[in-house]
């Protein structure tokens, strides 16, 4: 005799729960990882606007070439600097001006982080629920269980005449 219930509608229900739960722990971790995303991308902002305010005209400055190569350059003009606009777009923007669209993109990125934030307090309490749900599922299961191993003795009991 199986006492796991026999694969019947509960244990159906239970495994259904079970994948969802793991869906939306998937789903959790993809927004984490956008969170640490954003997080990184402000903290290059803050950066950029730092060194906006540390560099002047001849400066030797580290610049970027890609795959991880630099090359030692001296700034010769800081009166233009060139911003990313987002979209494959960048402007040519005087120092203020330049820290103030690094500013707005910081203030996007905040608004960013607090809506993947959201949407991941959502899904761990959806989670949560479901987890709820389960357990009472389980002890639901494991009464009817006891039940029926109870019937099934005091059946057995009476047979003797």
């Amino acid at each position: 005799m199986s006492l796991g219930g026999g694969g019947g509608p509960g244990q159906q229900q239970m495994q259904q729960i079970s994948q969802e739960i793991q869906a939306i722990e998937a789903e959790i971790e993809e927004l984490e990882d956008e969170i640490d995303d954003l997080r990184q991308e402000q903290s290059d902002v803050d950066e950029a606007i730092e060194a906006i305010g540390q560099i002047e005209t001849g400066s030797t400055v580290q610049v970027p070439l890609g795959g991880g190569a630099y090359v030692r350059a001296e700034v010769q003009d800081l009166d233009e600097i060139v911003v990313s606009l987002g979209g494959d777009y960048a402007a040519e923007l005087e120092e203020g001006d330049a820290v103030e669209a690094l500013e707005r993109r910081k203030e996007t990125l905040d608004e960013q982080i607090d809506t993947v934030s959201e949407e991941k307090a959502d899904l761990e309490a959806e989670s949560q629920q479901l987890e709820q749900q389960a357990q009472q599922m389980q002890q639901q299961m494991q009464q009817q269980q006891m039940q029926q191993m109870q019937q099934m003795s005091d059946e057995g009991g009476d047979g003797d005449e």
